[in-house]
């Protein structure tokens, strides 16, 4: 599905193009979408238990790399009890 040059399409093609192909099978699932108003969205992640979100310039490119373009925010402790450790217990 990728160019050589990198997939230079915007988020809306590249999702129905992965829709598409992952059509009526049950191992993966496209990511789901969130209120597009930012603050919307976090309590949409809070209420739904998700271990954060990663905001996107719909209109931009893959980029790989860290960019501006998408940000990765995760919720601080998120399920810290279930996997058997404690980030703040450091000895």
């Amino acid at each position: 599905m990728r160019s050589k040059g990198g997939n230079k399409q915007p988020l809306y093609v590249r999702r129905n193009v992965i829709e598409d192909v992952l059509d009526e099978q049950d191992m993966v699932l496209p990511v789901r979408r969130l209120a597009d108003d930012g603050l919307k969205a976090w309590q949409q992640v809070i209420e739904r238990g998700y271990q954060g979100l990663v905001a996107k310039d719909p209109a931009s490119p893959y980029v790989g790399g860290r960019t501006l373009k998408w940000l990765k925010v995760k919720q601080r402790e998120y399920r810290v009890e279930e996997r058997g450790w404690d980030p703040r217990n450091k000895s």
